[in-house]
């Protein structure tokens, strides 16, 4: 009877605990599905290099830090400097291609990691707000 109760109890700790991890996850989930990327005029680009860090949200799972390169007034190059991890197929790189080629921050992102690519581009909008 005592190790039925002691059971149950274990399971209700479990329970509870799952919840609320659960819970946390999706609050920082629908945190990264909603990062802002509207901040920069890419037609007002000064040159220069240019870094921007982002926090990575309320637990900073996807906190990252890149530098930018603006040149002829027209973003020309993205490096990550930290945090930045691939998927090993390139598709980091690939979205930074994507942000120089359309000189715009609403693009495609990474299929399965559309919340860190938000990440990604976050930090990017903040080294590039400084090119303003």
């Amino acid at each position: 009877m005592i190790g039925w109760i002691i059971a149950l109890v274990v399971l209700a700790v479990l329970a509870a605990l799952g919840g609320k991890g659960w819970w946390l996850l999706s609050r920082e989930h629908e945190e990264a599905r909603n990062v802002p990327l509207d901040g920069v005029d890419f037609s007002k680009l000064k040159d220069g290099t240019y870094t921007g860090e982002y926090e990575g949200g309320m637990y900073q799972w996807r906190k990252n830090s890149v530098k930018v390169t603006v040149t002829g007034g027209k973003l020309a190059k993205i490096d990550a400097l930290a945090g930045v991890q691939d998927q090993g197929n390139g598709s980091t790189q690939k979205l930074y291609d994507r942000v120089i080629q359309a000189q715009s921050l609403q693009v495609d992102t990474i299929s399965g990691a559309t919340l860190t690519a938000n990440a990604y581009l976050k930090a990017v909008e903040i080294a590039l707000a400084k090119a303003q």
